[in-house]
């Protein structure tokens, strides 16, 4: 839509010309008249042809020359206004063109950008003139036209011109008092452009600035419930945005940060909302928003969370709450999470009624709740199973999913039992058997009968000849009775004789009658060597059995000679390799032996040889073989984890750092003995223990001042990758931050020693992406990245952008801090890319500036301000010297934005205007070859170096070496 004239006719013909014009009105009147006509010219072309290209560029020329006569004297109101209606004339006939381009078929990129430039022309001269008089608001409305042109370059996706126009408009409404801004679509125009400029920089990755400004936001909201939906609407894209590129990387506290200031955005707009239709979107727009906050409490394993987002969604408007299918789903999950399994069983039992949810997902959740409950859950699996039959139509092959999950791999003779007739149950349904009854499903059937078929055997091998004969039972019911399966049929009669015949079988004891006098009464003198001698003789002796080493030990314990015990478990331990029955498990020995060790002083090395060499036994014979099964098993295979962790625990205490690493070592390979479930449990400290290993080992290479070996750091590596991949599967509650900044630091240091860059900057940015990861950690980790032997310039100048990120994105930043990195940083690039990569120093500025960009005088340390425009205007020192004229104009261009956002350089600033000024007039008369670069750009009119004359007292080439 077009936008309405500012003033009428009459009043541009009141401020007319004066009666005498001076040299300098004459070239001011001589432009405009230019520009008017390239304007005349504009608004005949025809709208339906594409404008000329030169157009813009001519135009752009135009003004440029007219910038250079600024600012125009305040007794010269008229040729303001005049430059207003010119503006506002080429703004109007822009109008025009997307207007018909939006009726008829789309227009070229090419000439929608032509008129975007014509746009953004006629901002800039609306800007020239932003200080006329007569007219309501002029800078808002000059604001105005830079927001929309702004827009126009955004969806261009020309980012950087996008990113200029809100910065031009951002500075003319800073001037604003805000709070006396009482009109709507004014106060709607300071919001809009904020939320313009933070998208824009989120294109351009610049997230610390997006949410910086978004923060900002929160003070131009006016009480207005619109106001708070739309800021509200743009923190919720920007968590749509975060996990739509989130690859598991632990991005979760970065959503759920973005995805909290929505709903607060909600609950505070909803307490001032006036109309129904805006309390209907607001609730909307709210709930939404929590299911987003559940689902991501739910993949981060913050089950608490999504319970309690879920009751606040069901119980918000009683009986109108939200009903949405994902709630019941992400309720059941969260349940089964927290081990609250009768309240999953709730949710998964409502789901029945629920029509709205496809079988695949029904399915699934069935699953889901039966993988977590486990023997628990198999009567309500098979109630919830029977109630979707009754409900609508299942295929086989969920049918076939569903028992085949209930089967498992069971949890011993009493969860086998118990699936088992469950199974037998569900495979007996008349319903379920007709499911499987036509040759379409014949796969699904064969399936099912191996199904059933294994279920049987794992009971038979169990001696559980009453279920496994159940199950072969219903296996038959899905053998087809034709001349093909006569084998498979009597394959499973013969099975079923056999399980009969098998209840009749007893079971058997043994005893056992042991004696040993002789070793007795050496104990009973305390002669430690002679019982010891004894044990020798006892074991040449003809009938020896190992039976008397269990009783010399026994008794040696009784009597407190604890050595004796050592010696007859130590020889008690050759016995089990040849093969003999023994009269007591291997591991009790072991376990017996540490006990025994552990109530002595500086017996560390023999517990550590006994506790290796259980590992080693268990490695070789299997975890269940060695440790036996079922919870007897895990008990034993735990009480040996957390022994090596005590001892550990111990020598670090002692500064025994050598064998500390060994006892923590140990602990992992414990665990990973065990099966994937039970190392689940105990994931936490088994991430701990190779931490903590690969800790003990930097310490005792420090403590003894021996390098470590290049095979020792290579086996760090690996205890770091496989705490690595733990700490990504472990769920934020379960993680302490000290820990996992532990383990960032050692693997920075081990895969610096393997030159292993790449690895240090992915671990460090993996970090820097989880809820652990603080702004002070990545603070000490870009100090020590950024010094030292291991040094990295791209961890350090990733770790403290993070941390400047950090800072950022709280509601109130300590702009102190800010400045401090932003200095460390700029003190990085220039050393590391300064000579190979200018244009990434200069990036350091300019995100300088845009943070400075909005904030009240003195917000921003001025001192640091100042640092920043005089290194940036020194930088232009040697391009000058040197004849490479773009860059220093690139480098003076920067000191001096940055100089007009400091208070107390307003002299320096007009110094620096009026050298860049001349540097520029001098550099085009260079182009025409009139003179040599050192005189255009070192001199002034009467022959004296500005640069010096100016400066010279204040800012000096040598002051950004010095900085460093």
């Amino acid at each position: 839509m077009r936008i309405a004239e500012i003033s009428t006719p009459e009043h541009f013909q009141a401020a007319a010309a004066p009666d005498s014009q001076s040299p300098s009105q004459n070239q001011h009147n001589q432009l405009l008249s230019q520009i008017q006509s390239k304007i005349k010219q504009t608004e005949s072309h025809p709208t339906g042809t594409p404008l000329p290209d030169s157009l813009p560029s001519e135009l752009r020329q135009l003004l440029t020359n007219l910038t250079q006569l600024a600012p125009f004297p305040a007794a010269n109101n008229s040729l303001k206004l005049h430059l207003w209606k010119l503006s506002y004339r080429l703004w109007n006939a822009c109008v025009d063109f997307s207007n018909a381009a939006a009726i008829r078929s789309p227009s070229s990129n090419r000439s929608s950008q032509n008129v975007t430039k014509l746009r953004h022309v006629a901002a800039d001269m609306l800007s020239l003139a932003v200080d006329v008089v007569g007219v309501h608001s002029p800078a808002i409305k000059s604001a105005s036209f830079y927001y929309k042109t702004g827009l126009a370059w955004h969806d261009h996706k020309i980012f950087d011109l996008a990113s200029t126009c809100f910065e031009r408009a951002t500075d003319l409404l800073s001037k604003l008092d805000v709070s006396k801004i009482l009109d709507a679509e004014e106060r709607k125009l300071l919001l809009d452009l904020n939320l313009a400029r933070s998208r824009t920089a989120w294109e351009i990755s610049d997230k610390n600035l997006a949410l910086t400004l978004l923060n900002r936001s929160k003070t131009l909201l006016f009480g207005s419930s619109a106001h708070f939906i739309a800021l509200a609407n743009q923190f919720l894209a920007f968590a749509k945005a975060v996990l739509s590129r989130n690859e598991n990387n632990g991005s979760f506290n970065d959503v759920l940060k973005l995805l909290n200031e929505a709903l607060n955005l909600c609950e505070k707009g909803l307490s001032i909302s006036r109309t129904r239709e805006e309390t209907v979107e607001i609730k909307e727009l709210k709930s939404k928003t929590m299911r987003f906050i559940s689902a991501v409490h739910l993949q981060n394993g913050e089950f608490e969370s999504v319970i309690k987002c879920v009751k606040v969604l069901r119980e918000n408007g009683g009986e109108k709450g939200d009903h949405h299918a994902s709630l019941p789903v992400l309720a059941m999950k969260a349940w089964l999470g927290l081990g609250r399994y009768s309240e999953a069983e709730k949710e998964l039992k409502g789901m029945v009624v629920n029509k709205g949810i496809p079988e695949g997902v029904w399915v699934s959740a069935v699953e889901t709740y039966f993988h977590a409950v486990g023997n628990a859950g198999v009567e309500t699996t098979k109630g919830v199973f029977l109630g979707l039959l009754e409900r609508c139509h299942v295929s086989a092959r969920a049918a076939l999913r569903v028992i085949h999950r209930v089967v498992g791999d069971g949890n011993g003779i009493e969860g086998l039992r118990t699936r088992g007739k469950v199974v037998a149950e569900l495979a007996s349904d008349e319903r379920v058997v007709a499911l499987f009854a036509s040759e379409a499903v014949a796969k699904e059937r064969t399936a099912m009968h191996a199904v059933l078929w294994n279920c049987g055997s794992g009971n038979f091998r169990l001696k559980d000849y009453e279920t496994s004969a159940e199950m072969f039972e219903k296996s038959m019911l899905y053998i087809p009775h034709d001349l093909e399966n006569r084998v498979i049929r009597a394959k499973g009669y013969r099975v079923l004789c056999l399980c009969y015949l098998g209840l009749t079988q007893l079971d058997r004891a043994q005893e056992y009658i042991n004696e040993a006098e002789k070793f007795k009464i050496c104990l009973q003198k305390n002669d430690h060597c002679g019982a010891t001698n004894q044990i020798q003789k006892m074991i040449s002796c003809p009938d020896f059995t190992p039976d008397f080493l269990s009783l010399a030990a026994h008794e040696a314990v009784a009597s407190r000679a604890l050595p004796v015990a050592v010696a007859a478990l130590s020889n008690f331990l050759n016995f089990y390799n040849s093969g003999k029955p023994m009269p007591t498990t291997e591991v009790v020995v072991l376990r017996t032996l540490v006990t025994i060790l552990s109530q002595d002083l500086d017996k560390e090395a023999e517990v550590l040889k006994f506790l290796k060499q259980a590992h080693k036994r268990a490695s070789e014979l299997g975890a269940e073989s060695f440790f036996g099964k079922g919870e007897v098993g895990r008990r034993e295979q735990n009480w040996f984890a957390v022994t090596s962790w005590n001892f550990g625990a111990k020598c670090g205490k002692e500064k025994n750092y050598e064998l500390c690493a060994e006892f923590l070592r140990l602990v992992s390979g414990f665990y990973s003995l065990m099966g994937v479930g039970q190392m689940e449990e105990n994931n936490v400290t088994i991430c701990k223990s190779l931490i903590m290993t690969v800790s003990a080992m930097i310490a005792s290479e420090n403590q003894n001042t021996t390098p470590l070996p290049d095979a020792e750091v290579k086996h760090a590596v690996e205890l770091l990758e496989r705490a690595g991949k733990i700490l990504t599967s472990l769920s934020v509650g379960n993680i302490e931050g000290d820990i996992h900044f532990i383990y960032v630091l050692n693997a920075y240091d081990m895969h610096g020693r393997l030159n292993n860059l790449e690895s240090q900057h992915h671990i460090v940015k993996n970090f820097a992406g989880t809820k652990t990861c603080s702004p002070q950690y990545l603070l000490q980790i870009g100090l020590n990245a950024s010094q030292g032997p291991r040094f990295n310039a791209e961890v350090a100048t990733f770790a403290l952008s993070e941390c400047l990120s950090g800072f950022l994105s709280s509601p109130s930043p300590n702009y102190q801090d800010v400045a401090l990195i932003v200095r460390r940083l700029i003190a990085i690039a220039s050393i590391h890319k300064g000579n190979t990569d200018d244009d990434a120093v200069l990036s350091m500025y300019k995100q300088a500036y845009r943070i400075m960009v909005g904030l009240k005088e003195g917000e921003y340390p001025t001192e640091e301000g100042k640092w920043l425009a005089m290194t940036a205007w020194n930088r232009a020192a040697i391009p000058v010297r040197m004849g490479e004229i773009n860059v220093a104009k690139k480098w003076m261009n920067a000191g001096l934005e940055l100089a007009r956002k400091v208070a107390g350089m307003e002299t320096y600033q007009a110094y620096m205007e009026d050298y860049v000024a001349e540097f520029e007039k001098k550099f085009h008369t260079q182009i025409a070859g009139e003179i040599q670069p050192q005189q255009a750009i070192g001199e002034s009119s009467r022959g004296q170096p500005r640069i010096k004359r100016y400066f010279a007292s204040y800012i000096n080439t040598e002051l950004f070496y010095s900085s460093f």
